[in-house]
Parts: C-alpha cells; sequence; structure tokens
C-alpha cells in the first residue's frame, strides 16, 4: 500500500507522478468539475499540472490518501473527492492512447495497470 500525500503546496504534477511510479500504466488527471459515474470528464475542465492543490480544492485538509492494488478505481475517485474535493479520473495507456476508465470503474487498480501494460507491450 501506498500513502500519497495531500498538501495544499504540491502540485498537480507532483501527485500525478507520485501516483505514477506505483502504477507506471495508468494515470490520473485532476478537473475542475464532478463527472457523472459512468461518463467521461470534458478535456476542457481539465487542471494545469502547474496548479497547486490548494489552488483548486474547495476542502483545505491535509492527509493523505492510501492507495494499493486491489482499489477500486472508483474508490480512488471518491476518496479524492469525498475526503479533499479534488476530481479526478483515472486512465489507463492502451498503446499510444490515454484511455478514461470509466467503463472499467469497477476493476482494481492492479487489474488497470496489467491491462495496460499487456496493450502497450504487444
Amino acid at each position: 500500500m501506498t500513502e500519497i500525500k495531500i498538501a495544499d503546496r504540491k502540485t498537480i504534477g507532483e501527485v500525478q507522478a507520485e501516483f505514477q511510479e506505483h502504477f507506471p500504466f495508468l494515470k490520473i488527471e485532476f478537473y475542475t468539475g464532478e463527472h457523472i459515474e459512468g461518463q467521461g470528464s470534458l478535456d476542457s475542465l481539465k487542471i494545469n499540472v502547474d496548479k497547486t492543490i490548494g489552488e483548486v480544492r474547495n476542502k483545505h485538509e491535509s492527509g493523505e490518501v492510501s492507495i494499493h492494488g486491489n482499489q477500486k478505481v472508483a474508490t480512488l475517485e471518491s476518496n479524492f473527492h469525498d475526503v479533499f474535493g479534488l476530481n479526478v479520473q483515472v486512465f489507463r495507456r492502451s498503446a499510444n492512447l490515454w484511455l478514461q476508465t470509466t467503463v472499467t470503474d469497477e476493476w482494481t487498480l492492479s487489474q488497470q495497470n496489467e491491462t495496460a501494460k499487456e496493450f502497450s507491450l504487444s
């Protein structure tokens, strides 16, 4: 299990890099608005990686997000929103594309990462 510290001074890019260290075939993007379950987030709502967490959230609790391979994507996204007021979407690599995991949000992070790895290496 991994802990990613969420603090107002940390940038979106720093959080993304920490996440990708543990799941190299996945990434998370941050958005200004919530997405509806089962639907994707609009590119126009994506937050720039240079913004700090403090600039983009409405709940200013410091803390850590626990991330582990057996965690479902939907749970991770909910935790970011409920605890920190951050809207995130997990993406999975598929060859040269990044796909939002909307249809497979019930998969675990490990399942997503393994599937992405297979597609990227084949």
